[in-house]
C-alpha cells in the first residue's frame, strides 16, 4: 500500500448526502476480485446515461476535475452495503482522500485498509472547502502528519485515530501490519515446533 503523507490537488465535489456504495460502484461491476479497472465504473450511473454516453457536465468528466485526487461530499458518505469494491474504485480512479461530515463505519474503515484518507469535518468546514473547490484553479493541500488542510490563506485541522494515521503514513494494510511482527511470529512457530518434537 502506498504511503500517505502530503497530498496536493484540485478537489472534486459532490454536493449530495447519503452517497451509498451502490452509487460509488454499482452492483453489476462487483464480479471481479481485482482491485484494478474499477475506476472506469466509479459513479457509473452519474457519469453515463442509459446508452452509455458520457454525461459531460458531471464533475469528474470536467477537464479541471478529472484528475482530482481529493473528493468533497455531503453527509453519510459510503452508506449502504459493505462492499470493499467502493474504496477500490475510488483509489483506482485516483481519489486518495475523501472529505465529508460523516461516513458509514464499514466504508470508513475500509478506506484506511486501502490507502484512502477519509476526513471528517464540520458542516461549515465542508461547505467552505466545497465553495473553494468550485473555482477550478484552486487546489488544497492535506498534510496527514500535521493533520491539517491548507487552502489559499486558510487552514483546517482534523482529527484522526493515531493507529490509523500510523498505518497510512507507513503504507501498512492488514498484511503489512502482520509483517511488522514477522520475527515474533517466526520465533513463536519455532518454539512451538521444538515443543511438539519433544513430545
Amino acid at each position: 500500500m502506498d504511503k500517505f503523507t502530503t497530498l496536493q490537488s484540485r478537489a472534486a465535489y459532490l454536493d449530495l448526502v447519503n452517497i451509498d456504495t451502490d452509487m460509488i460502484i454499482p452492483k453489476q461491476f462487483l464480479k471481479t476480485i481485482k482491485r484494478t479497472g474499477l475506476g472506469a465504473s466509479l459513479f457509473y450511473e452519474m457519469r453515463y446515461d442509459e446508452s452509455g454516453a458520457k454525461i459531460e457536465d458531471f464533475i469528474l468528466h470536467q477537464n479541471s476535475y478529472q484528475n482530482s485526487k481529493i473528493l468533497i461530499a455531503g453527509d453519510n458518505f459510503g452508506c449502504g452495503s459493505s462492499r470493499e469494491h467502493a474504496p477500490w474504485a475510488l483509489l483506482d480512479f485516483g481519489i486518495k482522500a475523501v472529505i465529508s461530515t460523516s461516513f458509514a463505519d464499514i466504508f470508513y474503515n475500509n478506506c484506511f485498509k486501502n490507502g484512502i484518507l477519509p476526513i471528517i469535518l464540520s458542516e461549515i468546514e465542508v461547505t467552505k472547502l466545497m465553495d473553494y473547490a468550485k473555482n477550478p484553479k484552486n487546489e488544497i493541500t492535506i498534510n496527514l502528519e500535521l493533520q491539517k488542510i491548507s487552502f489559499n490563506n486558510g487552514e483546517i485541522k482534523f482529527d484522526i485515530n493515531d493507529f490509523k494515521k500510523h498505518c497510512l503514513i507507513n503504507g501498512l494494510d492488514d498484511i503489512g501490519i502482520t509483517l511488522t511482527i514477522e520475527d515474533k511470529i517466526s520465533d513463536y512457530e519455532t518454539k512451538k515446533l521444538k515443543s511438539w518434537l519433544k513430545k
